[in-house]
């Protein structure tokens, strides 16, 4: 594991692609998997197609900046390390606002998403402070 972390932090534009690819991943399930079966989850189609577009974006960002961002890429990846905490305060907030509804089954898929998400933000951070 700590093998896999060095190789990301000694190719810093890696962390982009990891990034976008966990992105494009949460896209996916919310919107054709949560979305489809939002009653199961309790949450509304358009909250999850809210947060589908927003990961969509976070997703095209990150995956532009690996394949375009050769110089001052620390900045970028700061954009996305501060977007991802700021993705992982609203999920948060859409759990405490949607208590009454969501399922034990959709808190635990946003609880996993946002342990993801920290994890490869830990990573960002580590990245960044690494190359300093």
């Amino acid at each position: 594991m700590k093998e896999s972390i060095l190789n990301f932090i000694v190719k810093p534009k890696n962390i982009f692609l990891l990034d976008g690819c966990g992105a494009l991943l949460t896209t996916l399930l919310l919107f054709f998997v949560l979305r489809t079966f939002n009653d199961f989850f309790g949450l509304s189609k358009n909250t999850l197609e809210y947060l589908a577009a927003l990961a969509l974006v976070f997703s095209i960002y990150s995956i532009s900046c690996y394949f375009l961002v050769s110089d001052n890429w620390k900045s970028f990846l700061k954009i996305i390390c501060t977007a991802n905490i700021l993705y992982c305060v609203l999920t948060i907030g859409v759990l405490f606002y949607n208590y009454q509804n969501i399922s034990i089954y959709g808190i635990a898929y946003f609880l996993g998403e946002i342990a993801v998400i920290a994890g490869i933000v830990f990573l960002e951070i580590k990245t960044i402070k690494q190359q300093s």
